[in-house]
């Protein structure tokens, strides 16, 4: 009888466990230019035209994005690529985010993105690389797969650069990877990515 208790229980923090993921909210994406900023309020236009209000949580991590080129994108390095599947089972690279070795690790894999319909994003590692007549062929390797990317030469890079809230200014372009929407309708912001010196994530 005791054993077959201890199952049950066991079964109903699993049941539990498993209604808390199913009613876990979505991450909310903000990308948009800060209209004004009261404290640790930041009014936002969206890049849709809609106004948010984004609230950033206490101790938010303020981080830069800033320019770089297809010359730092180096085997070996940590980036993660946002793409679009071709028809051939390649990814055509539409942006570049290079993390520096600190963030290696970062939101590592392949997964459906949304900076445009059905684009893509990966985190990996650069396994190999190779010039191509336009650009370069990347292989990227991660935990559960790897991904061939072709490179156009003309493709946006950018790097993550430590940055502060001194950086989220009136016409700063920001980019909130994972907000949680309010009851009030604000989104809290753990973490923030901004441009700097005109830089908008282009991610």
């Amino acid at each position: 009888m005791r054993s077959m208790k201890l199952v049950l229980a066991s079964a109903c923090v699993a049941l539990a466990a498993t209604a808390a993921v199913a009613q876990a909210p979505a991450p909310v994406r903000v990308r948009g230019t800060i209209d004004s900023v009261n404290g640790s309020t930041l009014n936002v236009t969206a890049r849709d035209g809609t106004k948010v209000v984004v609230k950033l949580a206490d101790n938010a991590t303020v981080t830069g994005v800033a320019k770089a080129s297809l010359s730092d994108v180096k085997q070996g390095g940590f980036v993660g690529i946002t793409a679009m599947p071709q028809p051939d089972g390649t990814q055509k690279a539409v942006e570049i985010h290079i993390f520096p070795e600190a963030m290696r690790g970062t939101g590592e894999g392949h997964r459906p993105w949304d900076l445009m319909p059905n684009s893509t994003m990966t985190n990996a590692t650069i396994d190999s690389e190779v010039a191509i007549s336009d650009g370069q062929k990347l292989v990227l390797k991660y935990k559960d797969g790897e991904k061939t990317f072709i490179v156009p030469a003309n493709v946006a890079v950018v790097t993550f650069v430590p940055a502060t809230a001194a950086a989220l200014t009136p016409g700063a372009k920001i980019f909130v990877v994972a907000g949680t929407k309010q009851a009030d309708g604000t989104v809290l912001a753990p973490r923030i990515n901004v441009g700097l010196n005109g830089i908008t994530p282009p991610m």
